[in-house]
Parts: C-alpha cells; sequence; structure tokens
C-alpha cells in the first residue's frame, strides 16, 4: 500500500531540506545502516520520471516547502489532519473492540485489537505520518509546536511510501 508522509527539517534552501528529508526517509526505509525499515521504499516529488508512485499516483507537490509558505502550510496541515484521523480511528477501534471482547478474545488478538494497540504505540511507520529530521514520528501537538518553535528555519519534504 502506498500513504504520504512528511518530514520535518532544518534547513536554508530546497535542496539542503530534500537532502535532510531523504535522509530521514533512508532511515524509515532501511537504507541507514543503523534503522531497521519499517516502509519498502519511498518516492520524493523531486522525482518527476517515476510511474505508479509520487508525482504520478498524487499529482503535483513541492519537493520542499518553507513551513511558513503558503505550500509548506498546506502540506503540514495535510500531515496533521491524516495523524489526527489515524490516531482518532484506530484509539475508537480499540475502544471498541475492548468494551466487546473477553479477555481470552483480545488475548487471541480477535478483532486485531492487540494490533491496533501497538499502532497507537508506534514511533515509526503506517501509524505515523509526520516525521522529524531523523525519521522518528510526531505523534502529538506538543511536540509538533517545540519542534515548529524553536527559531530554526523549517522545511516540510513530502514522500510517497510503500508499505
Amino acid at each position: 500500500m502506498h500513504m504520504l508522509i512528511y518530514t520535518l527539517v532544518e534547513a536554508s534552501s530546497e535542496d539542503e531540506a530534500l537532502a535532510a528529508g531523504k535522509s530521514a526517509f533512508d532511515r524509515l526505509v532501511g537504507a541507514d545502516p543503523h534503522a531497521d525499515g519499517v516502509f519498502d521504499y519511498y518516492v520524493t516529488f523531486d522525482e518527476t520520471d517515476v510511474t505508479g508512485a509520487g508525482q504520478a499516483r498524487w499529482g503535483e507537490r513541492p519537493a520542499a516547502a518553507p513551513v511558513e509558505s503558503d505550500a509548506g502550510e498546506e502540506l503540514l496541515e495535510a500531515g496533521w489532519k491524516a495523524t489526527v484521523e489515524k490516531f482518532e480511528q484506530t484509539l475508537a477501534d480499540v475502544r471498541e473492540a475492548l468494551t466487546e471482547l473477553s479477555d481470552e478474545a483480545v488475548m487471541r488478538d480477535e478483532d486485531l485489537v492487540r494490533h491496533a494497540c501497538h499502532k497507537l504505540g508506534a514511533y515509526r511507520g503506517p501509524s505515523v505520518v509526520l516525521y522529524d529530521e531523523h525519521g522518528e514520528g510526531i505523534r502529538d501537538r506538543e511536540r509538533l509546536n517545540l519542534i515548529l518553535n524553536d527559531d530554526r528555519e523549517h522545511w516540510i519534504v513530502p514522500a510517497d511510501v510503500h508499505y
């Protein structure tokens, strides 16, 4: 399956932001020797010759944009909205399953409730949409605000990932 993810990086130019973003995405696909991959591969939006992924799948997007630009604000809003939606849906699934299932059924992972609990606790992977420049998930608004309010210039870099 494909999904869009975003990384927030400190950079002073689009090229620098794209390089930092690709470094984070490399960690997420296991290209970095010190990271386990949680995605199969990624395509950034500067890669215009790829079929079936990136622009071919999602349409045109900036390869990188300053967070404080109109394009950057749109990307950040889309990433945060997807983060909240994924969390809320997974939490609702867990709450419903826990009220309906016996302890034994939960232990057997009926309705994939244990899997949903794992997704709630994940720091990387398909249940996480926003990442920092180290490839670590941004899972709550406090952390996002901490990153954005540190007086550095931040860029957002989108990627199409497969998992």
